[in-house]
Order: C-alpha cells, then structure tokens, then sequence
C-alpha cells in the first residue's frame, strides 16, 4: 500500500520545487530495450550469412579490378568501396528507380533455360556524366548541372554502352577463384520503369559500391537475381561434396605413382669405432673385427628409420638380406632408444 502524504509533508515538496532545492526532473532511467531485427515470414530470407559474406569478398575483388581500369580510363584517382550487401524483394530495388534512369542487362554463362533473369548494372546519372565530362577532356565538375529528370542523350548513351562493357569484362575474373562463370554485355535499358525485368516478390542480393572522383561521387549498384545464385551456390556445394568423396581410381593412381618411387635401403650390419690411423692403413682384403656372430641380423634403414631387419646370405650369386620382421613406428623408436 503506497504511503499517502499530509498536507504539511505536500507544502514542503511544493516550496522546495519553487526554490529549487528539489531536481523535478530527476526520475529513474528505464534500462534501454534490446531491439531485434523484424523477421518477415511472408517473405524469409533466402541466403544466409556466410553466403553475403561470400558474394562481399567476390566483389571486393571485382572492385580492385574496375578501379584500376577506371583509373586508366578517366586519368585521375577513382576510390570505389562495398558499402553494403543485402537480401531484398525486386520491387523495393524497382521503386527506387525513375523513369530516367539507365539500366544495363548482363548475362552469364550458367544460363540453362534462356528466360533466366539477367544480372542488373545501375549508376548514378551524376558520377556517369561527370565521368563521360572527364573522358571528353574536360574537368569532370559538372554535379551542379545535372538535375533528378536528367535524360541522356544518344552521345551518351553510346558512351555508356562502351563504359559499362568494360565494367562486365571484369566480372569473370573476380569469380574464378570461386566458381568457372563468365559473364556478357547484352544491352542497356533506357526506362526501366516500363519494363519488367524481374519478378516484382523474385529475391535479388544488392550490392552497393560508391564510387569517389576528387570533383563527384556516386553510387554503382549490382542487382544479383536470386535463381542464379542458388545455381552457383548449389554448383559449389557439388564440387565442394565431390572433393571430400574419396575416389578409389585416384587412391589406385596416386599409390602407382609411388611404386615407381626409388628410395635408398641401408644395410647396418654393426657399428664399431676405429682410429684414423687404422683406417688409413686398410688394404683390401682386411677384416674390421664388429664384435658379432656371423649369423647376427641385419638392420635395414629407409631415410634414416629403422623397417626391417634380417640374416644376410646369398642368392642367384649375389648378396642378399632375408627379411625376417618388419617395425612398426613404436618398435622403431625402442630398438633406437636401446642402441643409445
């Protein structure tokens, strides 16, 4: 039951507020809610983590290509850096599209049936004609002349057209490290908004890179549909799968080619110490004396490892060892351990 104040108790809390002896203000901070991501169940993501961060690092290498080239072609510092790879619906990469912007459709080799979606190049008309301005020989300062309803003209686009081709070359080479793909130019889009390229609700990976001249900036987006990343992921789960999978034909090669393998075989019959001076007066013919019964067994070294050991003796007229046990690596290191 909360205590219930008397008249004189609520006149001191009034002339203490009014004198400002008493922090009105001060109240208990509620501890911050921990906020967690909304997850759609109409529409649950497609490809997890670990795959984004995949599809990150295969264009940070397509990155480090096109800026090179960039580079070359514009003769002036470009910085193009991933900002951002994300799951969405094509309608929400569609709606932020007008009916002035540029399109470029992109093929690829892994397109089995020919209605596949195409892979999606989209560039901000602002860095484009400040990058056409710098090709053409001038400064590339032109953001305060380009405006949202900017429509290029037949020059540019014929311009374009060149640019985003060597954009697309650079492609295959940020994926072969991952996955033999190549992709191909296949036309540029004018109004985008009239056409339906990919399915409105179809999953498509954005990949967001911004792109940094000393006189502009914009953004280069890549829209990567879906249907062909499950086939690459899918492709690289089989091959991953099939290198794990031990093949007995290659076991069977790999054990031939290691038949034809000459290894050098010692033969210790004993040691024994001598004097130089002994040693400088052997003759053919002499007996170093090792202290062992002629009958004793012989040990055979391979690379410095004790495997065998036997009786020496003769056969078809040569010399011979006739092995009588074989070491396993424990029995190796004991005969060692004793000889010490």
């Amino acid at each position: 039951m909360s205590e219930v104040l008397s008249q004189s108790q609520i006149d001191m809390l009034l002339n203490a507020a009014r004198m400002g002896e008493m922090d009105t203000s001060s109240e208990e901070k509620k501890p911050e809610e921990k906020k967690y991501p909304k997850y759609d169940f109409y529409s649950p993501k497609k490809f997890t983590r670990d795959r984004l961060k995949m599809i990150n690092s295969i264009f940070e290498s397509y990155v480090r290509v096109i800026s090179s080239r960039l580079n070359a072609m514009l003769h002036m510092l470009c910085e193009l850096e991933i900002d951002s790879v994300e799951e969405q619906r094509y309608f929400e990469f569609s709606n932020a599209l007008s009916e002035r912007d540029v399109l470029t459709l992109v093929t690829n080799t892994m397109q089995t049936v020919p209605d596949k979606d195409p892979i999606l190049f989209h560039i901000t008309t602002g860095i484009m004609i400040s990058m056409f301005d710098r090709m053409l020989g001038g400064t590339g300062d032109v953001d305060g002349e380009i405006n949202s309803d900017y429509k290029y003209t037949d020059l540019e686009l014929r311009l374009y057209n060149d640019f985003v081709k060597d954009l697309v070359e650079g492609m295959s080479s940020a994926w072969k490290n991952y996955i033999d793909i190549g992709f191909g130019f296949n036309r540029v889009e004018v109004n985008p908004t009239l056409v339906q390229l990919i399915g409105l609700d179809e999953t498509v990976v954005i990949v967001g890179i911004t792109i940094k001249t000393p006189v502009s900036s914009g953004r280069f987006s890549i829209c990567l549909p879906g249907n062909l990343l499950s086939d690459v992921f899918a492709q690289l789960n089989r091959e991953t799968a099939s290198m794990q999978q031990t093949n007995p034909k290659d076991s069977e090669e790999i054990m031939d080619y290691l038949k034809g393998t000459e290894l050098e075989i010692t033969a210790e019959l004993q040691h024994t110490t001598l004097r130089l001076e002994d040693i400088y007066n052997l003759h053919v013919g002499d007996v170093i004396n090792l202290d062992q019964p002629k009958d004793s067994k012989v040990y055979l070294n391979i690379g410095g490892k004790r495997w065998f050991d036997g009786k020496m003796g003769v056969y078809q007229k040569n010399k011979a060892v006739k092995i009588d046990k074989t070491y396993f690596l424990t029995d190796m290191e004991k005969e060692q351990d004793k000889g010490e």
